[in-house]
């Protein structure tokens, strides 16, 4: 099955310009460049001098910011034209031009930073989960994303794994029921049987799925997911209606013995591994047969990708 291209949503979009506008203000100390005051460039380079300046990637990768530096250009420099070369998605080498800046050289060089910055911390992201998805491309598992993102950031950063080819977790806590170790640590103190616990709290959370699906983001479609760390909670989930049983913290041997469970139990429930997952775990994991491997390094450890501006005057 040929894998949808990553959406540059308009939630996403809406971030952006807030990050964007917030970037801008730090840099010139205003919201529109008209305004505000890049004083080195005031300094030295007439106002209406033209040029052209061209992104060009010093490594090899997954690139992701192109949409936002074209936000960036329409809204904040408009005399500014941007001609792509490599969109959002696709693969770079070092050396390669993804874009070009043609207008005001005024306006280049004060959104210059900006587009960097943009660009450099989204194509980190999408170049590690493609690393990550590409360890595991002969297995039948997922990498998904997780909730550790830079706060302002995650829709942007979800997209940037997206872009990498790896898929979303839920966005937040809003738009799908995860009952984690906390959850079902305070659950025990309304309920008076140990035994009870994971199957009230299921029990629990599928009936307020029912009863606010009009709100809910995926109506009656939530996903409701649990967390477990030991095979003998995994035992009492698999008879429950959970969607998903994550498997928090478990060596290879004990993901393959969870497989073997929920193929004799409940074989249409879906196993995720969390935890200890990194590049050099990630196929040992992958090949125990669990479905989805939610990796939090793609967000919180990605480093930036090396992107310069190559500049030259417009002829």
């Amino acid at each position: 099955m040929k894998k949808e291209e990553p959406i540059f949503s308009k939630s996403t979009q809406r971030d952006c310009l807030q990050l964007i506008e917030m970037a801008i203000l730090e840099d010139i100390n205003a919201t529109d460049l008209a305004s505000g005051v890049d004083c080195t460039t005031a300094a030295i380079v007439p106002g209406s001098a033209h040029a052209t300046a061209a992104f060009v990637s010093r490594s090899d990768g997954i690139i992701c910011g192109v949409e936002v530096v074209k936000l960036a250009l329409q809204h904040w420099a408009p005399n500014v034209e941007l001609t792509v070369n490599i969109d959002d998605g696709e693969r770079v080498d070092a050396g390669q031009t993804i874009g070009v800046m043609s207008g005001l050289a005024h306006d280049i060089l004060t959104m210059e930073r900006t587009c960097l910055n943009f660009m450099c911390r989204l194509s980190g992201i999408s170049s590690l989960t493609h690393q990550f998805v590409d360890r595991i491309s002969e297995t039948s598992a997922c990498v998904l994303d997780t909730r550790k993102t830079t706060p302002g950031w995650r829709r942007l950063e979800k997209y940037a794994v997206a872009c990498g080819g790896g898929e979303n977790h839920r966005m937040g806590l809003y738009d799908a029921i995860m009952i984690k170790d906390n959850h079902l640590a305070f659950f025990r103190t309304q309920v008076r049987e140990e035994d009870e616990v994971i199957p009230i709290a299921i029990r629990n959370a599928k009936s307020w799925i029912d009863a606010h699906a009009n709100v809910l983001p995926n109506g009656e479609a939530t996903v409701l997911q649990l967390e477990v760390d030991t095979l003998e909670q995994l035992r009492v989930a698999l008879k429950t209606d959970c969607d998903i049983v994550l498997l928090d913290n478990m060596s290879s041997e004990q993901l393959r013995e969870a497989v073997e469970i929920r193929n004799q139990i409940s074989p249409e429930i879906m196993l995720e591994a969390s935890g200890g997952v990194n590049l050099d775990t990630i196929v040992k994991i992958a090949k125990t047969g669990v479905e989805r491997i939610s990796v939090g390094a793609v967000t919180h450890s990605a480093t930036n990708f090396d992107i310069g501006l190559d500049w030259e005057m417009a002829k």
